[in-house]
């Protein structure tokens, strides 16, 4: 019986399969996420219907499973026009569930482009790919190692 909350038995798999720096996004809605996966990864499909699941929900049920050393988001390139609203509201909600899990990491983003090759890295070993429908809602995990 697992003692976290994540119960995916897939995802669960893939994850304990992984090892320090290995890379699980977690992709909204709009996400290329069959073209834009390293070689490796594995694409799960948790976008049961628009809204559901979202990313801070997967994000929530990841952090409960495994240590993580790094949190990025899909950073917004001066150009977009959704860069003149400043940062995305469901990065505040990003923070909140790094915080409630315990970690003490800051959001970093990483620009689009650079962002995509980040998840194009063989290290990247899975994503879940949701039915979030919030714009720049995605999150690429490092994960960490076990410690005493």
């Amino acid at each position: 019986m697992l003692k976290h909350t994540l119960i995916h038995p897939e995802i669960n798999a893939i994850l304990a399969r992984a090892g320090h720096h290995s890379k699980v996004l977690i992709a909204d809605g709009n996400y290329p996420a069959a073209t834009k996966k390293g070689p490796h990864a594995t694409v799960i499909s948790m976008n049961l219907m628009p809204g559901c699941i979202t990313v801070v929900q997967a994000l929530r049920a990841v952090l409960s499973a495994v240590p993580v050393d790094e949190v990025n988001t899909m950073g917004i390139p001066a150009e977009d026009p959704y860069a003149k609203f400043g940062e995305p509201p469901v990065w505040g909600e990003f923070r909140t569930a790094v915080s409630e899990s315990g970690l003490r990491l800051p959001l970093q983003p990483i620009l689009k482009w650079d962002f995509y090759r980040a998840v194009e890295s063989a290290d990247h070993v899975l994503t879940i790919q949701t039915g979030d429908q919030a714009l720049w809602a995605n999150v690429l995990l490092t994960l960490g190692c076990r410690t005493a």
